[in-house]
């Protein structure tokens, strides 16, 4: 979300950020209307008042038994009600129009990201390892059947395309990674693993950003309500219509939405932060704008496993912390033996929500180039905004919006198809790199079926 006030004070600087991004100058449109909000909430106040003071009037009058100034009087209360509630409709109006526009603006980019209208504009920040080339590599499909441990045929018999049954070898390969990817980030970087709910309120999904924008890309469910809980809510003086007969959930298309919402509505104390926290869990994407990409095989799946990390910081952390969270995600690519480049996004190919997001891509020897296994953004107060969340410093009684970053530490089935792909031999093995061989049992390769 975005301080209106802030656009009020530097409205050029919110118009280059967004046309940065490919918008076209919004301000214009904000600010007639927060004028115009402005005006009715004005109106309704002064409209109030002269209430206030007619009606004290009118029992004066009354007193003095002057019964024409109290007839005059009444009939003035009564205009300004009704000016009131066309007053206060108009602010309803013009308020909730706002709002939605306001919340529809992705956020702006931060100075030092490079200007670009897609990912053609991503700069290259270093590299890490040398690319793997071998003579005629097969992909992660042809090696998943050969191992007897990847069966795209049986999952799109009972869920369709983009789902994959793991067996065997390769689905305790997938396992081991996770775990290790946890263990990791939990005992090296400072992250506190949580297991957080993988079902969430429309609430939820909007702090984060993935709605109202993104919700073709959302799996969601409706969660039928027993006839007492709708009774008993309404007794709470919960809105009947919202107290309906059933609840919808969305699932997560990622745990940051779980992990931030954390802090929502809270103030949380500065002398704690940052809070790093870190959790695996499945996630679940329709990937409704990417028919045609990557069909084949587990690249862009419906449903996949990914460990998550999230910060909440304040204003004067955050951009450590940014640099901390990416060394966190790399560190797993290193010690996997996987060579990746690290690229910086620019202002066409960053995420809604983010104002400078770094991407690792890992090498992929069947595709002969570098896949994007992690996304690393800072958020600064944008969803913090969304969620009001807050911090205070000890002794302070003024709070302030916290920042949120998110990053994936890191995708674990686009890293099963890197460790798949990368540590193939050429009669169908696949070496298991020598951090994952404890999580495997000390089994140090998966072999082919006869």
């Amino acid at each position: 979300m975005h301080d209106i006030k802030a656009i009020r004070e530097n409205p050029a600087v919110y118009d280059a950020g967004w046309e940065s991004r490919g918008l076209s100058s919004p301000t214009a449109r904000i600010l007639d209307l927060d004028q115009a909000l402005r005006a009715a909430q004005t109106a309704v106040q002064s409209a109030q008042s002269r209430r206030n003071e007619a009606s004290k009037q009118i029992g004066a009058a009354k007193a003095q038994k002057d019964e024409a100034k109290a007839a005059a009087l009444m009939a003035e209360v009564e205009g300004l009600k009704a000016e009131m509630a066309a007053q206060a409709e108009i602010e309803a109006t013009v308020g909730a129009e706002l709002r939605d526009l306001l919340a529809s603006l992705p956020n702006i980019p931060d100075p030092q990201v490079p200007a670009g209208a897609d990912e053609t504009g991503n700069v290259e920040q270093r590299r890490h390892g040398d690319p793997r080339r071998l003579n005629n590599p097969r992909d992660h499909v042809d090696i998943g059947a050969g191992l007897g441990g990847m069966d795209f045929e049986a999952a799109a018999r009972m869920s369709g395309s983009r789902f994959v049954v793991l067996k065997k070898g390769v689905a305790r390969l997938e396992r081991a990674l996770g775990q290790y990817m946890l263990d990791l980030q939990t005992t090296e970087h400072g992250y506190t693993e949580v297991n957080p709910p993988v079902l969430v309120r429309e609430h939820a999904m909007f702090g984060t950003g993935q709605l109202p924008k993104f919700e073709d890309d959302l799996f969601s469910t409706y969660r039928r309500k027993s006839s007492s809980e709708v009774t008993t809510e309404i007794a709470a003086g919960t809105n009947a219509l919202l107290a309906g007969a059933s609840d919808k959930l969305y699932l997560v298309p990622t745990a940051e939405v779980s992990l931030t919402n954390l802090v929502r509505e809270q103030i949380t104390d500065e002398a704690e932060l940052p809070l790093r926290l870190t959790a695996l869990t499945n996630c679940f994407r329709s990937e409704a704008g990417s028919a045609g990409r990557d069909t084949r095989g587990m690249i862009r799946q419906h449903q996949f496993q990914k460990v998550e990390l999230v910060a909440i910081t304040t204003p004067e952390q955050s951009a450590a912390e940014h640099d901390h969270m990416v060394a966190s995600a790399e560190e797993v690519l290193k010690r996997l033996g996987l060579s990746f480049r690290t690229m910086l996004l620019c202002t066409g190919d960053m995420g809604f929500s983010a104002r400078k997001t770094y991407d690792l891509e890992v090498w992929l020897p069947s595709q002969n180039t570098y896949r994007e296994i992690s996304s690393v953004s800072n958020c600064g107060d944008f969803q913090a905004r969304r969620m009001d969340a807050r911090g205070q410093k000890r002794g302070e009684k003024g709070t302030r919006f916290l920042h949120t970053l998110n990053g994936s530490g890191l995708a674990v089935g686009r890293t099963l198809v890197a460790v798949l792909e990368n540590y193939q031999d050429e009669g169908g093995r696949v070496a298991i790199p020598d951090v994952l061989v404890p999580y495997m049992g000390g089994v140090t390769h998966l072999e082919p079926e006869a």
